[in-house]
Formats: C-alpha cells, sequence, structure tokens
C-alpha cells in the first residue's frame, strides 16, 4: 500500500510598485495571501484518497512488510493469557489478491501459550502446520524490560473464560471491553480465522539480539 508524495506548492510574493495607493496593495496582498491558503489546501486535499459520500473509509495500513493472503490462519489456543489486550473493531486491511477485508485489530504486549497452539492455512493446494503442544509466547518484554508488541487482524468465533466455572462463547464481551480499555485475561478453547500476525520489539537496537517469538514446535508442510 502506498500513499502519494507531499506537494510542493510555492508562491512568490512581491511588495506592490511604487506609486499605488496604500488600500490596493493592502487588498492585492491580502488576494494573494488568500491563493495562497487555497493553493495549500488544495494541494493537501488532493494528496487524500478520494471516495463519494458514503463509501468506506480508506484502506489503513497494516504496518506489515507483507499482504496478508486471502486464506485466513486457523488458529486454537487450548490456553492462553493475553497481556494488556487492546481491540480496534471495523478496521479494513488489503489482502495479497487485491481485495479488502473488515476485520478485527487485535494488539497485546503479550500473548502467553499455558498449553497447544495449532496454527493451519489451506492454500494453494497445500497445507501448513504449526503446531506448538506445550507452552510458547508473542511478544513480551526484552533483556532492557521494554515492553514488545504483538498484532493480530482476524475474527475471532470462540474463547472461554473460567470464573468458578467454564464460560463460553463471550468473544463479542472480549471484543467490546477491549475497545475501551486494556484487558489482561486468561481465556482457554481459542478458536479464529487470523488474516496476519505480527510480533516485534519495538525499542531494538540493530545488534539486539532479543527474539519476541517463542514458539516451540513443529512446522509441517502437505499437499493433497
Amino acid at each position: 500500500m502506498t500513499k502519494g508524495g507531499p506537494t510542493d506548492v510555492r508562491q512568490d510574493v512581491r511588495r506592490g510598485a511604487p506609486g499605488r495607493s496604500p488600500a490596493r496593495t493592502r487588498q492585492k496582498a491580502l488576494a494573494v495571501s488568500l491563493a495562497l491558503v487555497l493553493a495549500v489546501l488544495t494541494a493537501v486535499w488532493s494528496g487524500q484518497p478520494s471516495r463519494a459520500a458514503g463509501a468506506p473509509a480508506a484502506v489503513a495500513p497494516m504496518g506489515a512488510p507483507f499482504l496478508p493472503s486471502p486464506d485466513p490462519l486457523h488458529v486454537t489456543i487450548a490456553s492462553m493469557v493475553a497481556v494488556s489486550m487492546t481491540v480496534e473493531k471495523n478496521v479494513t486491511i488489503r489482502l495479497s489478491d487485491g481485495t479488502t477485508r473488515v476485520t478485527n485489530q487485535y494488539t497485546f504486549t503479550k500473548l502467553k501459550i499455558r498449553s497447544h497452539m495449532n496454527v493451519t492455512q489451506r492454500a494453494a493446494g497445500h497445507t501448513v502446520t504449526i503446531d506448538v503442544p506445550d507452552e510458547g509466547s508473542l511478544g513480551g518484554y526484552d533483556s532492557a524490560g521494554r515492553p514488545e508488541t504483538t498484532t493480530m487482524w482476524g475474527t475471532i468465533s470462540n474463547v472461554c473464560v473460567r470464573v468458578l466455572v467454564k464460560i463460553c462463547g463471550v468473544q463479542g464481551l472480549l471484543d467490546f471491553f477491549g475497545s475501551l480499555i486494556p484487558l489482561t485475561a486468561g481465556a482457554e478453547d481459542f478458536v479464529g480465522d487470523i488474516h496476519a500476525i505480527r510480533t516485534v520489539d519495538d525499542h531494538a537496537a540493530l545488534d539486539s539480539t532479543d527474539n519476541p517469538v517463542h514458539l516451540p514446535g513443529t512446522i509441517t508442510v502437505t499437499t493433497p
């Protein structure tokens, strides 16, 4: 996704010629100033994506060095903890086939897998499976104690919480409260279709060896 470069607008304003009345000089200066303001406003507006009234807003950049596949990742997690999670609903992303998708954006400081994470993608005649049988994590804190960030774009179809008893299907509440305040909560039986996951150390130096992704498991690629 690219955006047009800034427009350089320049205006050469010269003083009125000798012999002109002060009133005419002031009028000309005012006219030139108004023309300059209009030119700048026109340049700024022309750099914005055009859309008809009622059309959806422009596609927000994902901040990721790739366009996600239209075939989402099917993610299941038996038990997990989301740390400082926020939710932005109805985000429009662009996919690699040129289409767009309206989905949710989940941002965590850390996503800790307590037990069994499985990621499966079926596309282009093959299946990719990532299986983490035990513990793992995405994001967290680097060796200097600074927070890392995990961002996930997709839809959660099931998640359960345990408050004395196990309560499932609370993803609507999760999205609602996560859009208001950061949440830290444990969850079970997570199921979601995710278009992209990005984990970064936001403060990493060029010589940093901190790895914000810890998923000890297997990656398998199969074809029919």
